[in-house]
């Protein structure tokens, strides 16, 4: 009987136990169960971007295509810049440390001295932190480095195309060009005005990679942009010419700097623009910042007498004087205002020629004094005193020519001979410009153009031929800047000297300018002639600046191939390259 109760006793407890873990099985699953849906629908529904920008991470890589600079040329084509392709050297900071390269002392320290830093900087720029995934070593390195670090087979180490630019005529062209930096955007002159256009667009494609690396889904694609190429109105044989010979004056006369602009006269394209001291924009290291400086259009000085063409035009504009005036300049001083304006010599009674020739104070004074003074800024300000040139590079500099109600006589005086305002070299080869032709002024171009901007007429052509006539008595007998002529060519022009102001008053040191235009018996070009601070005995700008205007006209004269018209047929050839200078 107790058997059988105890039978009956297991039997009761056995569907109890099954039923208890049964139960437990059941609830334990539906508890994973439940929290693999709610595991799944926070991560799809309440937070799945972390887990998107993960798999991104693993799987989504940007590949891009770079364009290669645009070549900026002369207006015959000459190469002035031009992109070659080069290698950048980078390092994984965490393959280095993986892989143990800092521990090959031999192949380290060869990496290090090939990279000019001590073999300790190399460690703690790239074998220190696992998290700098991407760190530059040398940035356009040369063929030789890169094939020479290729070689080391350092783990970790990669190599990047890029392209660097370079400059075939050096220093010649520098500050007309400027340079790019390091990531390939313009930094000065016509590279930084025209960077947009030169530099184009890099094409860029979003596509997914499987784990093995390969291509499996293109998501976004941007078609690049060509660069373009630019063509400049610059002519380098005669740019060539013009440095060589302004570097020589600067050199010869120990000034402290030089500027020279030439100009088309009936297009308003500069064909040369040169400064000195230059700099090379292929190699920049140690270069001083203020040789970057385009001084032809960035620096100021009062002009001195290369202005006395104005006032002379002013006065035959406004009818207070004619062809036939005569003026009285006495015996070397008047006292004009409470001051005194001199001349070198007493030239007595000169007419319009003469004063032009003899660079009459006394004579431009009593012309601007015999008129309105609006008229004599007024003609100032159509010449382009005052405004910018047109050039549009950044930097250029609008001179300054005051504004007052009241100008006092001795004011008066000193502006119509170069003192009281300040102009830039580029703006006195555009004025010059003018005159040479007809009156007609025009806005300056530093690229090539088939079709020249609309000019304003601000003299009259008559009055302006009249003054190219007599610009040219300042280069004959008896004028001040007879080292100004060219062999075999009728050239004229306008001698500058002026003291330089100084706080307080004017200091000992001078400009020697010359601006002129040639040939006259049908002018085409004008050029313009600074030298900064010449020291020594010669200052006077017939002196230190004729003999450079001389030299460059002539050349850009016989390689434009413009024909002599001069009485002297002997004409010396004179030739420029790229490498003058």
């Amino acid at each position: 009987m107790r058997k059988g109760a105890a039978r009956q006793a297991k039997a009761r407890k056995q569907p109890m136990l099954i039923s208890w873990r049964f139960a437990f099985v059941v609830l334990s699953l539906s508890t994973i169960f439940v929290g693999l849906i709610a595991r799944a629908a926070y991560l799809q529904v309440i937070e799945p971007d972390k887990l998107i920008e993960q798999g991104d991470l693993r799987s989504l890589r940007v590949k891009s295509d770079e364009v290669l600079r645009g070549m900026i040329t002369d207006r015959h084509g000459e190469e002035l810049a031009v992109s070659v392709p080069v290698e950048s050297i980078y390092a994984d900071s965490k393959m280095v440390i993986e892989a143990g390269a800092n521990k090959d002392q031999r192949r380290w320290h060869a990496l290090a001295e090939m990279l000019q830093i001590t073999p300790e900087e190399l460690t703690k720029k790239i074998a220190t932190d696992k998290k700098k995934r991407y760190v530059y070593l040398q940035r356009q390195a040369s063929p030789a480095t890169v094939d020479y670090i290729r070689k080391l087979k350092v783990p970790g180490l990669y190599f990047k195309q890029e392209s660097k630019r370079y400059y075939p005529s050096g220093e010649v062209t520098a500050h007309i060009l400027g340079f790019t930096n390091v990531d390939d955007h313009g930094v000065e002159g016509v590279e930084r005005q025209y960077d947009s256009i030169l530099k184009g667009t890099p094409g860029r494609k979003l596509v997914r990679k499987d784990a093995k690396g390969r291509e499996i889904e293109v998501l976004e694609e941007e078609q690049s942009t060509a660069s373009r190429n630019l063509q400049l109105s610059i002519d380098q044989r005669i740019q060539a010419v013009a440095y060589r010979e302004l570097k020589k004056a600067v050199l010869t006369y120990g000034a402290a700097s030089g500027s020279l602009v030439m100009v088309d006269v009936h297009t308003g394209e500069v064909l040369a623009m040169v400064n000195s001291p230059s700099f090379n924009p292929n190699n920049r290291k140690n270069t001083p910042i203020h040789r970057y400086r385009n001084r032809a259009i960035t620096d100021t000085f009062e002009p001195g007498s290369t202005i006395k063409p104005l006032p002379v035009l002013a006065a035959l504009e406004n009818g207070t004087a004619n062809m036939n005036t005569v003026i009285a300049t006495g015996h070397g001083a008047i006292a004009v205002g409470g001051g005194r304006v001199r001349d070198t010599n007493g030239y007595g009674d000169l007419d319009l020629t003469g004063i032009m020739r003899k660079s009459s104070n006394i004579g431009v004074t009593r012309l601007a004094l015999g008129m309105p003074h609006e008229d004599l800024l007024d003609m100032y300000y159509q010449m382009g005193l005052g405004s910018e040139t047109g050039l549009g590079l950044i930097g250029e500099s609008a001179g300054m020519l005051r504004e007052q109600a009241r100008w006092s006589d001795f004011e008066r005086a000193t502006l119509s001979f170069g003192y009281g305002l300040s102009v830039t070299t580029v703006q006195m080869a555009r004025m010059y410009s003018a005159i040479a032709n007809g009156g007609v002024v025009r806005p300056l171009t530093l690229l090539k153009t088939e079709q020249p901007p609309a000019g304003k007429q601000v003299v009259s052509e008559q009055y302006a031929d009249a003054m190219v006539e007599m610009l040219e008595q300042v280069t004959e007998k008896g004028g001040t800047a007879t080292k100004a002529k060219v062999p075999g060519y009728r050239v004229g022009g306008k001698t500058g000297t002026a003291k330089k102001a100084v706080a307080g008053g004017y200091g000992n040191d001078y400009i020697g300018s010359f601006a002129g235009i040639g040939p006259i018996s049908s002018p085409r070009l004008a050029c313009v002639v600074i030298i900064n601070e010449p020291s020594g005995d010669y200052y006077y700008g017939g002196e230190v600046a004729a003999p450079v205007f001389s030299t460059v006209m002539g050349a850009a004269m016989q390689l434009l191939n413009l024909p002599p018209d001069g009485n002297d047929s002997r004409i010396t050839k004179v030739t420029g390259g790229p490498d003058a200078g």
